[in-house]
């Protein structure tokens, strides 16, 4: 397998020090399996003051990143087949798994990372894609950018130990993982479920599907879109015994927020 190679333009370099002691992603540069890139956007900036920022036009509060540097920086890296530009802003689309399943059939991801009060517009016009990691602001999109580092390079082949832990986790398909339990079997009066060391392994699997599906109608219930989910004998005895409780909470919801 190639490696599979991320390109990050930041103002702030040294926030992706940490990514040398982050096990999955210090394993897998050690493997070869990916290799990050960072270009500081500070030395492409403009005069003795290598000024990458202004004033916004019209007034208004905070510094702007201007198109320049970062437009230097773009076109000094170079570009591989199957490629892709994210740009980091609160103003994206809020980073899904799936996206990151679909990057990782990629060779490269470049990531530019906003900062200060935003950035000139055209710099938009350099990105495939616009990502949040969530509908709140950051600093700057460094946090961002790892996070997405961090999520892809654990789906590459030969990352993980065990590719299978992949399989069940939560927002790979439309449910939240089940529960998980280790020993000891009683702690602090609080037990292992029987069915989890019973030996039965169709029951348990069994068991972890139903527990997936309560717990996603009770956390995150917007994820199950999917009608045959919803159609599953599986499933339908959990959404009937949770729908009443869904009016519920969604009526104390509608109590306690303003209608915006």
């Amino acid at each position: 397998m190639d490696i599979f190679n991320f390109d990050v333009i930041t103002l702030f370099p040294k926030a992706f020090e940490l990514i040398n002691n982050s096990g999955v992603i210090t394993r897998a540069l050690d493997k070869n399996l990916i290799d990050v890139n960072l270009h500081d956007l500070r030395e492409y900036g403009e005069g003795s003051y290598r000024q990458v920022d202004d004033k916004p036009y019209g007034g208004g509060a905070g510094m702007v990143l201007k198109p320049e540097p970062i437009y230097k920086a773009y076109e000094s890296i170079k570009k591989l087949n199957k490629s892709r530009t994210l740009l980091m802003t609160p103003q994206g689309k809020v980073l899904k798994q799936k996206d990151l399943v679909r990057w990782s059939t990629l060779d490269q991801i470049i990531i530019i990372c906003g900062q200060y009060e935003g950035f000139d517009e055209r710099i938009r016009f350099l990105a495939d894609e616009e990502i949040s990691i969530g509908d709140y602001v950051l600093s700057g999109g460094e946090i961002p950018a790892i996070s997405i580092i961090n999520g892809l390079t654990r789906l590459l082949p030969g990352t993980l130990g065990d590719p299978d832990s992949l399989l069940d986790e939560s927002h790979n398909s439309s449910l939240l993982e089940y529960p998980h339990y280790t020993r000891p079997l009683i702690f602090k009066d609080m037990k292992v479920p029987d069915i989890l060391v019973s030996g039965n392994h169709e029951e348990i699997k069994s068991w972890r599907r139903q527990k997936s599906v309560e717990r996603t109608l009770e956390r995150r219930s917007d994820l199950i879109s999917n009608e045959d989910l919803k159609k599953s004998p599986q499933s339908k005895n959990t959404i009937k015994e949770s729908s009443q409780f869904m009016k519920v909470r969604i009526k104390n919801e509608q109590d306690n927020y303003p209608d915006w």
